[in-house]
Parts: C-alpha cells; structure tokens; sequence
C-alpha cells in the first residue's frame, strides 16, 4: 500500500491569504515569539539551518481517533509556517503507530481495530491537507508509517532497529518512568513505541532528506529517539523541536468545552461550537492564542493587546480570534454563517434566514421540551414556556405573555391563546421559545 501524496483533495482558500511576518530576521526568531518553541536541539544551529536553503521536515499524527482536535492544530500550523518559510513539510500519518497509540501518562490505550484505524487515517489526512500546499518547489508531501512497517518482520526490526536503543535510555523517558512507577506499569507495545517513531523519523530521513522533526514537548523523548538513531546510524545530526503544551492560565486543560475535546471536523464539534469555543477565550490568554492560532503579524497582536487592556469590555481580540481560526478550519462562509446564526438568536437578525443545520448547532444546548410535544397538532404558548422549563407554572407563563416577555421565533405573542404548529415552524419543525431577553429553549416539533 502507498499512501504518499502530492496533492489533496481539496485547496484551502485561507492558504493564499496567509504570509509569515517579515518584521522577524527568520522564521525561528517568529516560532520563538509566538511561543511555539518550549525546547528544541541546538538553537543556534535550528537557527543556521532554518534561514539557509530549503529543509525537509515532518510532524507525525497518529490516528486514535476519527478527527484532529485543538492540540494537534498547533502541530498543523507549526508546519505551515515552515513551509512558507520556504522548507518541504512532510505530514505523517500514523498507520501502523496508531495501531499501538504513543503512551499516555495515566494508563494503556484501548487498541483500535486495524479497519477502525485504517478509515482514520484517511480522515486526518485529509485534515492535514486543507492546512498545506502542494503547490511549488516546496510542495508538501503525505506519507504513511505503514509503508515502511506493514511488510517488516520482527527479526529485522530488533536486528536493524532495535539494536540501536538502550534499555537505560529507554525508561529514563519522562512518560515512560512516570508508568514504570505507576500502578498499571507500562506494557511492552507502548515501550516500544519510541522504537518505532524513531524509526520513521530515520525512513524519512533516507527517503526524502528530512532533517527535522516537530512535535509536542511531551513527546520529546520520542522525537530524540530519532535524531539519537540517525545520529547512531548514519552518522549525522538531525534537529528536533518540541511546542509547549497550552494551558489556559487559570490552570486549567487547554482545549474543551464543557469536558469534551474541540475537533476540527464540523461533524464531531460544530462550526458554532468552534467559533464559541475561540469567542470565550479569557483575556488573559487571548493575546497567546493569536500568536498561536493565527498568521495576523506582530503588530496586528500587539494593538489587539492595547484594546484588551484599554477596552475588554468590546471583546475585540476574542472575535478576532474567533473569526481566524473558525475561518482558518472551517471557511469564511461558514464563520459568516455561525455569526449570523448568533445576532439571530437574540432578535438581531432574521432567524428564518439560518440554515437548518447552523440553526441546529446554535440551539443544542438550549432547554428542549419533551418528545412529543407537537405530535397532537398545534401548541399553545404557555404549554411551550412551561414545557421547556422557562416557566414553572401556567399561571407564570401567562403573566410572561400578558407582560410582553414571551416570544417565539423573535416574534412577540401578547396572547396567551395563541398556539403553533408546523405552519409557524423554523424548517418545519424548530420553534425558538424566548422568556425576557435572555432566557431561550428550542422546541422540536418532530420529535
């Protein structure tokens, strides 16, 4: 099986827009001001090779799951700078490695099944795609780690590979001797696992010249594991450069919402979901994430942290931040939407205009009534505001509507009579019940 690429399947418009700031001397001194490097092998030679003539480097991304989420955008977008540093990125998909999953910190992976893993990594490697060009002296390339491990037998493997690895080396990693010491221990797949990405890291460095390699710093014993076999083995150093984890600075896991993980595909985390998620970044930590998420320059940031302190009640930098990256990942089109949806919900737009999907997405965490509810034909406004929780009681739903804070649809009912049906429906089906101005819920009809 061959899986390396020279075009994806679809063009990404944001790439034509985007451009590295020249205010920097070089891409390093950038990477370091965004933030980007926590640590790396020798600066001073990164530096060197990073302003000389074109390198080729890579970022691998293991399929555990069926999307990429947040931390591994970090990752997408470290290689697009490089790449429009004028360097060959090479995007790895895990295929065999994500059949063993890099070890966690707290406890063994569930293994996935070789169909599961092989549909995922299509999936990601389409995500990766959207985010890289595959245009130009510099075209990025797609490779798959299973090209060069499906066929390799175990002999080989410890004779060739593993014959390069220290045992004392080995468990001396930081995730491997925090499991040594834990309960569960470690079990042999995972212990391998260093192995293996040091192994590709030396394919792609026979292959295609690849002479660095970036990651996460909490997969820095990984990303050694190869520069210390190409140095053992072919006798020359190869670089490596490790990102900082990001913590939101209260302390707390960069990256969900409301315990779930932000995913880039639309499917798993919406569009809406997204641009929220980015939209109630604190201020503290938005300043940062513009370094990290977005290609706005230097001075672009630093007059959005002037508004931040001068004026944090305008939420400037988080909508910009919002706009970015929601159009960055999910297209301007469906930023605009999510927008629109937004000012929509609270009587600042036309709601009938929103899509049934977006529509969908803005409402899904909004009180909902209980199934059924319209299946006996039209309901009544105090039914709506008592069954999904707004009011406690009809005699309170009817004081709602007779002082003028009822509404459904953004279209305020002054009769307590009234009723709605299919006919009054958003798409056939969704009525937005509203109490005052704040307080919304979403009524399914077909339910």
């Amino acid at each position: 099986m061959t899986t390396t690429s020279t075009g994806p399947a679809a063009v990404n418009p944001a790439l034509a827009g985007q451009t590295n700031d020249p205010s920097f001397a070089n891409i390093w001194q950038e990477l370091q001001w965004r933030g980007l490097v926590q640590v790396s092998t020798d600066e001073t030679a990164l530096e060197e090779l990073l302003s000389g003539d074109p390198i080729t480097y890579y970022c691998g991304f293991d399929p555990t799951a069926a999307s990429l989420h947040l931390g591994n955008l970090v990752q997408i977008l470290v290689l697009r700078r490089l790449q429009l540093a004028g360097h060959r990125p090479l995007g790895l998909v895990g295929g065999s490695t994500g059949l063993i999953g890099d070890p966690r910190q707290s406890a063994e992976r569930v293994l996935n099944d070789r169909d599961t893993v092989t549909e995922w990594v299509g999936y990601l490697r389409g995500q990766i795609e959207r985010f890289l060009s595959f245009e130009g002296d510099n075209a990025a390339r797609m490779v798959n780690n299973l090209d060069w491990t499906g066929q390799l037998s175990a002999l080989d493997f410890l004779r060739d590979i593993g014959k390069h690895f220290r045992v004392g080396t080995m468990v001396k990693k930081e995730t491997v001797a925090k499991r040594l010491n834990s309960e569960e221990g470690i079990s042999y797949t995972e212990f391998s696992y260093q192995v293996l990405q040091g192994m590709d890291f030396l394919n792609l460095h026979r292959d295609y010249g690849c002479v660095l390699q970036t990651g996460g710093s909490d997969q820095w014993g990984n990303l050694t594991s190869g520069t210390d076999l190409i140095r053992k083995v072919e006798g020359v150093s190869a670089h490596a450069i490790g990102t900082p984890l990001i913590t939101n600075s209260d302390g707390t896991k960069f990256g969900k919402s409301e315990g779930n993980a932000i995913w880039l595909d639309a499917q798993m985390c919406s569009a809406f979901t997204f641009y929220q998620f980015w939209l109630n970044t604190a201020d503290a930590d938005v300043i940062d994430r513009l370094k990290v998420f977005t290609f706005l320059h230097r001075e672009q940031i630093e007059a959005l942290a002037v508004k931040v302190a001068a004026e944090p009640f305008r939420r400037e930098a988080q909508k910009t931040l919002a706009w970015e990256v929601t159009s960055l990942v999910h297209g301007e089109e469906a930023t605009r939407k999510v927008i629109d949806a937004s000012a929509a919900l609270f009587g600042q737009g036309d709601l009938a205009s929103v899509d049934e999907g977006t529509l969908a997405a803005a409402t899904a965490e909004l009180p909902t009534a209980v199934p059924g509810l319209g299946a006996g034909g039209p309901v009544g406004i105090v039914e709506l505001l008592v069954a999904t929780g707004l009011s406690s009681s009809n005699s309170e739903a009817r004081r709602t509507v007779q002082d003028g804070g009822a509404s459904v649809n953004n279209v305020k009912v002054s009769d307590a009579e009234a009723a709605f049906g299919t006919g009054q429906a958003l798409h056939g089906r969704y009525l937005l019940v509203r109490r005052g101005k704040k307080h919304l819920a979403m009524v399914d009809l077909s339910a």
